[in-house]
């Protein structure tokens, strides 16, 4: 079993280009960031939202 999954790994470097795979996964990186920030700046206007709404 540890023999295929060697082999599908020496396959997988093999068919992929190292620079498009370091890329791809820098922009997934990038947009993985963007949308955690958005998520994050909406929860805080809407706790403050909340504070405010009670006065």
């Amino acid at each position: 079993m540890k023999n295929a999954h060697f082999l599908l790994f020496i396959f997988a470097l093999f068919t992929m280009s190292g620079c498009s795979v370091i890329g791809d996964i820098f922009k997934a990186g990038a947009v993985t960031g963007i949308i955690a920030v958005i998520i994050v700046i909406a929860i805080i206007i809407w706790v403050i939202s909340l504070f405010r709404g009670k006065s």
